[in-house]
């Protein structure tokens, strides 16, 4: 969506970036563009967070419960979904599952701000708005949708020490492998 400085906190002027390139640079290696992501090839899917998930995998930064969902996310969400493969999701990535896959549980957190501490509290209403369950859980716990294979995690959606934060994560990719039966 846009290039931000984070110095500054603040979107850069007249920069621009490619998603591809820029994924192959935090990733540190070879990526593969994601309309080649197929479920005969692997046997789950994990979608990290962060305004990425919210700006460029959707438009939920901008538009809310009113969010358009990337067509290859949404593809490679449904595609997943199909054929019973597990799906991890963490931070504000949730609200993808929420719009693609009716009914789906997942969690941000906290429903409440709680002084600051979820600041994005209100995320668990869109979520609901967009026809998703929202289930409370602590930063350092998953939430695992049995049913769909959805399984997530609050991450950055709380205001807490990193080690929190990587207990949580580590817990939604702990579950999404125990879900893979592997």
């Amino acid at each position: 969506m846009h290039v931000v400085d984070h110095s500054k906190g603040q979107p850069a002027e007249a920069e621009s970036r490619n998603v591809l390139v820029e994924s192959a640079r935090i990733a540190r290696g070879k990526i593969t563009n994601l309309a080649k992501l197929t479920t005969v090839d692997h046997d789950a899917v994990i979608f990290p967070g962060g305004f990425g998930a919210a700006k460029n995998l959707s438009t939920f930064a901008v538009d809310g419960k009113d969010c358009k969902v990337n067509k290859e996310v949404e593809r490679v969400l449904k595609d997943f979904h199909k054929a019973g493969k597990p799906i991890g999701l963490c931070c504000i990535s949730p609200v993808l599952a929420a719009k693609v896959l009716s009914g789906a549980e997942v969690t941000v957190g906290h429903e409440e701000e709680e002084g600051g501490k979820w600041p994005y509290a209100g995320t668990a209403g869109a979520i609901k708005e967009l026809g998703g369950k929202h289930c409370v859980k602590e930063v350092t716990e998953a939430h695992v949708d049995t049913k769909n294979k959805v399984v997530t995690t609050p991450a950055f959606m709380c205001e807490t020490e990193l080690h929190n934060i990587f207990d949580g994560i580590g817990a939604m990719v702990k579950n999404v492998l125990k879900l893979t039966g592997k």
